[in-house]
């Protein structure tokens, strides 16, 4: 099982890394806060001092459109924000 799924790179979770040393990861629906810390230290090699996690619920659209009522549906996702300790960073831009 695979925690960690992918960093998200938004314009607010990258001003929370620089400001307050946060950073913002889709983990898996089922895992907990001990996993996800645990994933992160040992995937990126630092201390990780709190984490905090959102699930996102699924959402359903439906619009109406000339070929007659469209439906559709958003998956839902785990969302964990990870509060790293003093001195500690994440560069996800080193490997491009």
């Amino acid at each position: 099982m695979s925690i960690l799924i992918k960093p998200i790179i938004t314009e607010k979770a990258t001003n929370e890394s620089e400001v307050f040393n946060r950073f913002t990861f889709v983990v898996n629906k089922k895992a907990n806060k001990v996993e996800i810390k645990g994933a992160v230290e040992a995937t990126y090699g630092v201390a990780v001092k709190s984490v905090r996690t959102m699930n996102h619920p699924a959402e359903r659209k439906t619009k109406y459109t000339k070929k007659g009522l469209v439906s559709g549906l958003t998956s839902g996702y785990k969302k964990a924000v990870v509060q790293l300790a003093e001195g500690e960073t994440i560069d996800f831009y080193n490997n491009l």
